[in-house]
């Protein structure tokens, strides 16, 4: 097997597990490899294609505890957001970008596993603040398939339970991530090498994303908060280490 395709193949085994364990985390998990292994415009639009079929396995694991009603807001800020990333991909080189979310995440997961409070003033936020999020969160859907981060740290400083968070990211993850496809597609980023790629690596991550949603069944909220940041310092190092990359 040709290297680039094992190193291909092993992101999209732990991108998958990834999305089906935390409900996000496919181009946090995965960039790292598919950057190094593929060229840098192939990478979003892969990202996001993996990450629906990661996000409709997951859903369909967990449907019963997701309840898809507090997520409105930020799927119609998302909506906003990802023409947005779209036309920012085609005008911007994502080194910049991978520098200052991995910054930013680094720093985050840090200060979450130090203090693990929520944060008052996010938790007294109405539904205009999480369209906010959703905009910001849809723009890095359309940049780089990064979608998850914003949100996912919106709902964890608001103190909601770890269902609750999952009805809320994991939806607009799958929602954002297909109109990110969609945008891409029209403009132009998907190219038919990509899609040759992405049916390679689609069913290993279903695959993987299954055993993923099943792992999380059951798990202490606890433990399941503390891997997620975990996952959200690895990442943030992954992306600092990847942007000194040409």
């Amino acid at each position: 097997m040709d290297l680039s395709l094992a190193i291909v193949l092993v992101g999209a085994v732990l991108a998958g597990f990834t999305t089906g364990f935390a409900g996000f985390g496919t181009g946090l998990v995965a960039c790292g490899l598919w950057f190094y292994a593929l060229p840098a415009g192939y990478v979003p639009p892969l990202v996001a294609l993996v990450a629906i079929a990661g996000h409709v396995v997951g859903l369909l694991t967990l449907r019963r505890s997701i309840d898809w009603r507090p997520a409105w807001p930020y799927l119609v800020g998302g909506a906003v957001g990802v023409p947005l990333g779209v036309w920012a991909l085609s005008m911007a080189s994502p080194a910049l970008l991978r520098t200052s979310i991995g910054a930013f995440l680094v720093a985050y997961a840090l200060f979450r596993l130090w203090r693990s409070r929520p944060a008052p003033w996010v938790a007294r936020r109405g539904r205009a603040s999480d369209g906010l999020i959703g905009v910001g969160g849809g723009f890095l859907g359309g940049f780089s398939g990064l979608s998850g981060p914003l949100p996912l740290i919106w709902v964890q400083l608001k103190g909601l339970p770890v269902d609750a968070q999952r009805a809320v990211y994991q939806p607009f993850n799958l929602v954002v991530l297909a109109l990110a496809s969609t945008a891409m597609a029209v403009g132009g980023q998907i190219n038919a090498e990509i899609l040759r790629t992405a049916l390679v690596c689609i069913p290993v991550a279903i695959a993987s994303a299954w055993i993923g949603a099943r792992a999380y069944i059951g798990l202490s909220p606890a433990v399941f908060e503390k891997i997620v940041l975990v996952l959200l310092l690895l990442s943030g190092t992954i992306l600092l280490a990847q942007s000194g990359l040409p």
